[in-house]
Order: C-alpha cells, then structure tokens, then sequence
C-alpha cells in the first residue's frame, strides 16, 4: 500500500527524511545531476521564491520509505507548471508507481490553477543519440507520456544543444483536460518563464531568443501518436490519488461521556456535528485515534493529580457524579484524605463533574490530539483534532471548565521535542490551564484572544500584563476583549496575535478553536461571524506552517457547523490562491 505526499517545506524532519531519499533515487537514475539533487532541499526552504514555486511529491510506503517522486515548479505569473523530474527507485519492479506519481501530479496541478504542464525528455530521434540502450529508454519515456495523451510540441527549435556539455531536450505538454491547444503567445511566455528561471544558469538570453521566436504555429501543434493507437485519455484529470492535505481525527467513543445535568452545555452531539460539516467541505481524510501511553499526559500534568482522577473515576458507580463544593483558598498544601472531597482540592469550578466515564473520555481525548500531532510530524499541512472533553482549562494541577487534561498542551509539549511550537487560543474564554503550563517556559509560545476576564470565565487569568516568569518572561501574551466585540476589532486584535507568532518563527502552530466567539453563543458574548471566521483561516494559512487545530469550546450546534466550515474553507482557498 502506498500513499503520495506532498511537501513544499524543508523545515519538518519528516520533509529532510523524505528530500534525502528523492535525492537519492534522483541521482541513481540521474548520476550527472547529483548537483540538482543537493538543491532540492534549498528550493523547498524558499517555497515562495519570486521566480517560482517548488513543490516535492513523493510516492512512500506506510513505514516511510520513498519509492518515487516528481518535483514541480509552478509558475503563478503564468498559471503553468514544469514537471522538472520524476523518477522511481531503480530497485522497485511494477507496482504502477511512475503512472500513480504522474496522475498525482496532474491532479496537484490542476488543483492549484495551473493552465497545463510543460516538461522536457530526451529526444527519442536516433539522429540525437548513437547508444542503442539509451534510445530505447527514452522510446519507454516517451510512451510513458504518450499513454496520456502528452506529447513533444512540434516545429519548433527548443531541441537546441545547451549547457556544458551540451544536451538536448524536446518539450512536452500536458493541457490537463484543456478542450483546445494553446495559443502561440502562450506557450511563448511559458518557454520564457522556464529557460530564464529553471535553465538561467545554463542558457544565455541569446539563446532564449532564438527558442521563442521559433515557435511558429498558432495554436501549437503536438507531434502525431507515435507508439501507441490507444484512444487519448478522458480529459478529466483522475482525483483522489494525492492524500488530502487535511486530516480529521476524532473518536466515537467520546460519547460515554454525557453529563445531563440542565446547563451543561458539553455535549456528545457537537462532534457528531463538526464531523458532518467537515465531510461536506470535502476537505478532510477522516481517521481515528491512536492509542499513546500515560507518560505524555504525565509531561505536562502532575502525577498525583493524574491519578486522583484515574482514582475517583474508577471507584464511583455508574449514577454518581462528583461536583466540588469546597475550594481550599487559604490551605492549599493540606489535601483531605477522602476521594471526593479532593475534588475541590484538584478543581477550579462547581460545574465541572467527576464520573465513571470522565477519566476514560478525557484519555481518549488525548489520544486523538496526539494522533493528530503525529500526522503533523508526518509532513500533514492541517491536522484538526475534534477533541471532546475540550482541555484549555486544565492547569499542570487542577480540572474544570468542562476540561480535565489539556489536550493542546499535551500535543505542543510532544511537538516541541522537535521544533518550536506556537499556540494560538481563539476560543471566548482564557485559556488558563495553557498559560499556567507553559508560563516558565520559551519554547512554546502561547497567546490568547478571548472575553475580558472581569466578566468572563475563568475571571482570574487572561489579564493583558500576564507575560509569562523566569524563562517564559516574554512568551504569553493575552489580548481580553469586551463583551460585543464585533469582526472588525476581532481581526485587528487577531493581527497583532499573528505579528507575536511571526517574531517568535515557531516550526508548528497549535490553534484552540473555540467556536464560542461567534454570535448568539449560550457561553460567549462576542458577535463574530462566518465572514471572519474564514478570513481567520486564510491569514493562518498565510504562515506557512503547519498548523494543529484543536477543539475547544463552542456551544451553539449551528455555529459549530458553519464556523468549522468556514474556518478551513478560508484555509483551503488561501492554500490554493498561495500556490
């Protein structure tokens, strides 16, 4: 079973793992080009060179290792792409690899708005070669294209030799579905854009001049069939070959945890909710959750506190729930010897139960906000963790807020062995527990816009003068709005949340979506709408990094359905129009 990625960062682990094995398999095929194999990590580092776009797919097993791949340079100015290289392991028999690459290839093509393909081979004339092992190798090539309808463009002098020592190539083109060939005008600004930005250091502009004025026909004219009678190929471009850049993870089994109690507003049927809105984006690959051991949640939570809960929750009965009704404010070094009276040793609030399934519901939270990290680390650009119970409230100590283990601190704390990690908050309340975990440190950032706390939840944190202590002095940042606040401050606010995360220049970014910002939310008081909502997910797409979103709050079913959806609709649209 094999999957295509595709990767335009340098910056991930997982990206340099799988750069260093399509280098690899680049030089084997192509020895002399062992220089062009070296610089393939440098072009993804500055994927948005003002010449072009460099994008790597590659064709990997399920442990990782890299069978295939093709680079593409996209050129936005001209909404065309060149298929630089694409290439198999040398050692891989069958399997369909090349022809699942090129399919990938054309689909990420057109999904990013490109008009067609230009790509150059080795002529397959016997005139421009003597080796007899070689022609046949460049026939197999041109075949290879041929079978989906690409073929050279004809009467025309880009076969020119060029470079040291010289070479030469003929130019194929692929219109992806296009009913009609292209003009002359267009393929001649198509052939400028590749030979003075892929070839600038092979070709002179002399050269470049004669190649374009001799593209004559208009429109172009593709050479007749040569190897094969086959019917040309539909001229829809195949879907669903390239994995989908976002990825859902959720799990079911969060509905043994159903407080029924009148008011609380956490309930089972708002996953079912944002999973039916995120299938209908068409988006999202939907997977579930993996299972990860206690130790990660033990990184960011004290032990003692883990176990209460594991504790309590195992002991009460299926009908008991547990509400603290007693906060030790004066004595907080003496903790009752009885279970349930803990509770208000290791809680922040009187409306956050324990009960038999508590426990239970909030591991399997962790789980799916782990999972969802690891496919991040996998080189996934959104990964969207539907975490349920939410966990912004839950401190290194202390539960509440309908949150008992923080999900998005556990999932930064496990990324930031490998990078700096960024969270960013928008839920409408402060996320205390983030803040508190994190309020010593500097390799993880975290800011948060949210309802002022002199009259929102959890009204003693979130104040504007709360920068973090010792190391972390520096590295929180809250920005509390006031009751009504509207699109228009939200945005402005939301910008100077990003300028912290563009200085800071973290390798991964966490958001704690709360849905509760919108208007008419049972919990919140601001008045955000769909509108901002999807230019909130555009301008994080802007940040060219990849970026974890996990569920927080939000209590309005509706909000949930059209503000998730509008949320990463504005990230998909950016990603593309970013392309």
């Amino acid at each position: 079973m094999i999957r295509i990625r595709h990767l335009h960062d340098a910056a991930l682990p997982v990206s340099q793992d799988r750069i260093a094995q399509a280098a690899a398999i680049l030089r084997e095929n192509f020895p002399e080009l062992s220089g062009r194999a070296d610089r393939i990590s440098c072009l993804l580092a500055n994927p948005f060179d003002s010449m072009y776009r460099t994008t790597l797919l590659v064709a990997e097993t399920s442990l990782g290792k890299v069978l295939g791949f093709s680079l593409i340079l996209h050129f936005k100015e001209i909404n065309s792409s060149f298929l630089d290289y694409i290439a198999v392991g040398k050692n891989i028999k069958g399997g369909g690899i090349g022809g699942a690459l090129y399919e990938a290839t054309r689909e990420y093509c057109q999904a990013n708005n490109s008009s067609g393909i230009y790509m150059e081979v080795d002529p397959d004339d016997p005139a421009l070669t003597d080796n007899v092992a070689e022609l046949e190798l460049r026939r197999k090539r041109m075949r290879f294209y041929e079978n989906y309808g690409v073929r050279p463009i004809i009467n025309n002098d880009y076969h020119l030799p060029a470079g040291q020592p010289p070479s030469c190539a003929y130019l194929l083109y692929d219109g992806l579905g296009r009913d009609e060939l292209p003009s002359r005008a267009e393929v001649r600004s198509a052939v400028r854009w590749i030979l003075q930005r892929r070839f600038k250091d092979v070709v002179n502009q002399a050269y470049i001049e004669e190649v374009i004025e001799s593209f004559i026909d208009d429109p172009i004219c593709l050479r007749p069939r040569k190897y094969s009678k086959k019917p040309e190929p539909a001229k829809t471009v195949a879907t669903g070959i390239l994995e989908k850049p976002f990825v859902m993870v959720s799990d079911q089994n969060h509905e043994i945890h159903h407080v029924r109690s009148k008011g609380y507003f956490e309930k089972p049927a708002r996953v079912a909710t944002i999973t039916e809105a995120m299938k209908l984006t068409g988006l999202f690959t939907a997977i579930g959750p993996r299972r990860f051991k206690e130790d990660a949640i033990l990184a960011v939570h004290d032990k003692h506190f883990v176990e209460f809960l594991k504790v309590v929750c195992t002991k009460l009965s299926a009908k008991r729930s547990v509400y603290p009704d007693t906060f030790p404010i004066r004595r907080r070094n003496r903790r009752p010897k009885n279970l349930p009276t803990q509770a208000g040793y290791y809680c922040i609030d009187s409306c956050t139960p324990l009960d038999q399934n508590a426990y239970k519901a909030a591991r399997g939270s962790v789980n799916v906000a782990l999972t969802a990290a690891e496919e991040i680390l996998a080189g996934c650009k959104v990964a969207y963790a539907v975490c349920r119970p939410p966990g912004h409230h839950a401190e290194s100590k202390v539960y509440g807020g309908f949150c008992y283990f923080n999900n998005a601190a556990i999932a930064a704390n496990y990324l930031s062995k490998v990078g700096k990690v960024a969270i960013l908050d928008i839920d409408f309340h402060h996320g205390n527990g983030t803040q508190d975990i994190f309020y010593n440190r500097n390799d993880v950032l975290t800011v948060s816009i949210h309802g002022d706390p002199d009259g929102a939840f959890p009204y003693f944190s979130g104040f504007n003068d709360e920068l973090g202590q010792g190391d972390g002095l520096g590295f929180n940042f809250n920005y509390p709005l006031a009751a009504g606040t509207d699109d228009r401050l939200y945005l402005k606010t939301f910008d100077k949340a990003l300028g912290n995360l563009k200085k800071f220049k973290p390798e991964f970014i966490i958001v704690s979506l709360g849905m509760d910002i919108m208007k008419n939310d049972p919990t919140g008081t601001f008045n955000i709408s769909v509108k901002a909502l999807k230019t909130i997910g555009a301008r994080l797409t802007g940040l060219n990094r990849p970026v974890l979103v996990i569920q927080e709050g939000g209590y309005s079913l509706r909000n949930l359905k059209t503000g998730t959806a509008a949320l990463f609709n504005g990230m998909a649209e950016a990603s593309i129009s970013q392309a």
